[in-house]
Parts: structure tokens; sequence; C-alpha cells
């Protein structure tokens, strides 16, 4: 949720950031709604001053009379203030400025590109075929029993992704991360705080009887970890990583990447979140930080990935900021999404009461960060494809043979 006075004093620039989103968001109106807000107010008020004054002088019929005045504008109030709040919770955040505008995520900035994609003089097979062949994937199973989109990894399919996550999960923790077992299904205000609602409600799992959700991310309880408390500057930045299984209905996707392993259902990742001051260029700085984690972390894995600034047509509505790292997919023959980094600012923290007492004893937001560290099984599909070899053997990258006791698979 914005702070609606930071709109009001920058209006031209939050016009701009709507704009560039080729957003439909009707400020103006959202504004008049809340003048009319402080304008009953006022009334409410006024009212209640007079109705004291009155009772002070012992003229209690008009005192009286004055309360159902004052009950009436109050239920107005009350309201006004809940379809204000409906559509302050539906307002996309302001841009960073070096956000690119351009009309569609096939114009996202290429920042860079880490190591040649690979070229081979064999025959290259894909994921699902190596997996299959050392029978670490079992997809008709899965399939008959969760329906489409599932699966289940076995033998050295389960160990490689298990040592994937914990070489991530160790590298985070030697960087000075807490490490989290989060749980998997949270409350609707934890998915409101983190900005997944009201946009996200369709791509969600509902557990109906118990009116809770099944996370898309750690990041979600992460980031509401300490929702509705006071920290205190000293004690910030807040370096968390979780581990945790994510649920999606890629609801939007319909017909899309069908085969593989690249779009299901339930995935593991391993995920960042970072708590800081109010400090744009503190924040600025941990974005980078948090970009630099995971491009280690693809590069420990051997492969040749891209990094791309989102432009503001393909940025989130919730979204200040955000890179993607895309990593090479010979089978896909181009680089497929497996990390998305984002800056929020203050817009998670607001609608998760997340503050902070400055040095200077003000209460202030706090502003937050999030990237994905490793996300499985999709990293499979690179980590198998690139490292393929031409007796149809599969080399492990040395970071992960110590959880592998191998250094091939086949």
């Amino acid at each position: 949720m914005l702070d609606l006075k930071k709109v009001r004093d920058n209006l031209d620039e939050y016009k701009q950031a709507l704009a560039k989103r080729h957003s439909d968001c009707d400020v103006d109106m959202i504004l008049a709604k809340d003048d009319e807000r402080k304008a009953l107010q006022q009334k409410v008020d006024d009212l209640k001053f007079q109705q004291k004054t009155l009772a002070s002088q012992q003229d209690y019929e008009w005192a009286k009379a004055l309360k159902w005045q004052i009950q009436e504008l109050e239920n107005q109030q009350t309201a006004l203030q809940e379809e204000l709040k409906w559509y302050q919770l539906k307002m996309p955040n302001f841009i960073s400025p070096s956000v690119p505008e351009w009309k569609d995520d096939t114009e996202n900035v290429e920042v860079k590109r880490v190591w040649e994609i690979p070229h081979f003089d064999f025959p290259v097979q894909d994921h699902m075929t190596l997996m299959k062949k050392y029978d670490m994937v079992d997809v008709e199973r899965g399939v008959k029993l969760a329906w489409a989109r599932s699966y289940f990894l076995k033998n050295d399919g389960m160990l490689l992704e298990q040592a994937i996550l914990q070489h991530a999960l160790k590298k985070m923790v030697k960087k000075g991360f807490i490490p989290f077992q989060v749980p998997n299904m949270v409350n609707p205000e934890c998915l409101v705080g983190t900005g997944y609602f009201p946009w996200g409600e369709e791509d969600a799992y509902w557990l109906e009887r118990d009116d809770q959700w099944m996370i898309a991310t750690a990041e979600i309880p992460l980031t509401s970890y300490y929702s509705g408390e006071i920290l205190n500057e000293s004690d910030l930045p807040k370096k968390m990583v979780g581990m945790s299984p994510c649920y999606r209905r890629e609801a939007w996707s319909y017909g899309k990447d069908t085969s593989g392993l690249y779009r299901v259902h339930q995935f593991m990742k391993v995920e960042q979140v970072i708590i800081l001051p109010a400090d744009v260029k503190m924040s600025d700085q941990f974005h980078d930080f948090i970009l630099e984690n995971s491009m280690e972390l693809v590069e420990d894995l051997w492969l040749p990935y891209r990094l791309l600034q989102l432009c503001s047509w393909d940025l989130a509505l919730w979204k200040y900021n955000s890179h993607d790292i895309e990593c090479w997919m010979p089978s896909r023959d181009s680089y497929g999404e497996t990390h998305s980094a984002t800056s929020f600012l203050d817009f998670q923290a607001r609608r998760l009461n997340l503050r902070y007492r400055a040095e200077d004893g003000t209460i202030k937001y706090c502003y937050t960060l999030n990237n994905t560290v490793v996300a499985s099984p999709r990293i499979l599909i690179s980590l198998i494809e690139c490292n393929q070899t031409a007796d149809g053997k599969i080399k492990i990258p040395a970071c992960l043979q110590e959880y592998m006791w191998k250094d091939i698979i086949g």
C-alpha cells in the first residue's frame, strides 16, 4: 500500500510510472476519495468538540442530538475508508529511474552474458530423455496421482536436486544469512502484505476450509516474519534465506511448456530476503548484492546465463525494480528464466506494518528486497542439458560432488 502523501508530493512522477506500466489506475479518483475521507474526519472532529462543549454546559439534549449525527458520519467514514483501502491495495508501486520503458517482455534489456553457450559435436538430448534414461524422473505416475504438470524425482534426480539446494543454502549461510524453514500454508494477510494479492489469487492454491493459502515462494512468509513489529535500526539489515516447496497453479499458462520440467505446479526453491532501513541508495546496493549471490551460484554450476533488466511493461505492479537471470537450455535453444531479483522500497512494509525505530527515535517503514538463490527443477534443465557428454552421461559440477558422492551420472 502506497503512502498517499508521497503520491501527492510526487504526483507527476507517479503518473509517469503508471504510464510506463500502461496501468489504468485512476490516481486522481483515489486522491479525491482521500480528500473526502479527510473532510468527513474533520466534520466528525468538529461535532465531537461541539458535543463535549455542550455536555460541559449541561445542555444534554443538544449533545444527545449530535451523537446521532456523529454516528451517521462515522458510518459513512468507515464505508469510505474500506472502499479507499481496496483502491489503495490495487495501486501499483513507483518505478526506479533505471527501469527502461518498453512495450512488452521481448524488450527487456540484456545487461550482460556470462560464458558462451555450449556447442556440441554430437546430437543433443533433452533433459527428459536423459533423466528417463537413468530413472531420475517419473512424470507418468506423477500425472496419475496428481494430474498435469506433476512428477516424481527419484534416484539421482532427487539427489541432484538436494545437492543443488544444500549447496545454495550453505553458500548463503556463509554470507551471513539466517536460515529458515518456513510454513507452507499462510494466512491471506501474508499474500496481501507481500503484494501477491489482490493481483494473484487465480495463481494460488486456496485451502478453503481453513482460509489458508499455499505459498508460491518462501519470500511470502520470510517478508511477513516481522509484520506488525517495530525493529531497531541498529539491527538492520536483516538477511534471511529460506528453503521451501512452492506451489503455483500456472493459471495463465494453459497450453504453454506442457512437456518437461520447465513449468510445474510444485517445485523447490531457496530464497533470499533482506529487510533494510528506508534508504534508496542502500536498497540499490543490496539489490546488486543479492544479484551477485545468485550469479555466483549459477557460475558454481557451470551454466551459461544472461542478466536482464526488466522493462516497465514486464514489471509486476508491486515491484520497484527487477532483474531476471536466464540460464541456457539447449533443448529450448534459448535462455530460460531461473531467477528473479526485486526491490520494493516500502511497498510491502506498509502493507505488512513492518517498521523500525530510527536512530533519531522516529518510526519509519522498512524497505524490502528478495531474489531466488536457486529453484528446482527448472535449474535441472540447464544443468543436465549443458553438462551432457557424447556417450549420454551427465557431468556433475565440482561443487555438488560432495553431496552426490560421484562426479558423473551414467
